[in-house]
């Protein structure tokens, strides 16, 4: 089985380590979350970090990310590099790991420092904090830097979004970052990025407002334009939830 990898300098000394990450990654208890895909925390040569393993993808998908497509792991790298070049914080990436069997593409590994955040934008959205509106707020002006940096994170999804308390304010980082988009971003079509935080319309007037602010939008149509899309993502969801009951052969709930 063929075996490419990919690191900055300064991790070349495990690289016997990345040789050897499919044992290590199954033989390892601390899953943290799988579905498709698995992330586990496992401690490499006293570094503690989170390593990814995709799913190894049916065959014409091998066919695909072998020859046509990058991978699911190389793009994770390669974004958190060029997140990296833009000062926007996410964990630091240690390697891309990729092997190949019969030519194909089979286990791919994505392996990043555990970033030690306290938790995620899923908490203040669901749990009543004290300083729930000064987060909402801070992230709005977050999000706003990427868009004007030009990042467009396609899962800008709750558990995507960590967070660390600071003396003064809020450290974010973004995980997930395999489906990314970097272009130009005019403020009012960032308003659709917070289309997938699941948020009431309470908590986007409350980010709408600090997005208004730093882009120069009209804060009505800020505010409309969020939760239109909001809306719309909500509704399309719920369609998919009852649709997938219903071919399940679940009447309970009409559709």
């Amino acid at each position: 089985m063929n075996f490419k990898c990919d690191f900055p300098p300064h991790y070349s000394y495990l690289q016997e380590t990345f040789k050897n990450i499919r044992s290590i990654f199954s033989g390892d208890t601390h899953s943290i979350h799988k579905a498709r895909n698995e992330l586990k925390i496992i401690e490499l040569d006293g570094i503690k970090t989170v390593v990814k393993s995709f799913k190894v993808p049916h065959f014409f998908n091998r066919i695909v990310y072998t020859f046509f497509r990058k991978s699911k792991a190389y793009k994770s790298f390669h974004n958190t590099l060029r997140l990296q070049h833009l000062d926007i914080s996410t964990p630091q990436p240690i390697a891309l790991i990729e092997f190949f069997s019969s030519g194909l593409l089979s286990d791919s590994y994505f392996i990043a420092e555990y970033f030690d955040y306290d938790f995620t934008i899923r908490t203040p959205l669901l749990e009543p904090l004290e300083d729930r509106e000064a987060i909402f707020t801070a992230f709005a002006a977050y999000t706003y830097d990427l868009h004007q940096k030009g990042v467009w994170h396609l899962d800008y999804s709750p558990g995507n979004i960590l967070i660390k308390k600071m003396e003064e304010g809020y450290q974010f980082a973004i995980v997930d970052i395999n489906r990314m988009e970097f272009k130009n971003i005019c403020p009012i079509d960032g308003c659709e990025n917070f289309n997938k935080l699941w948020a009431s319309d309470e908590e986007l007037e409350i980010m709408g407002h600090e997005y208004a602010r730093l882009s120069g939008l009209d804060e009505a149509l800020t505010i409309h334009e969020m939760k239109r899309h909001n809306d719309a993502n909500k509704r399309t969801k719920n369609f998919k939830k009852r649709l997938k009951r219903v071919l399940k052969g679940d009447f309970s709930t009409p559709v």
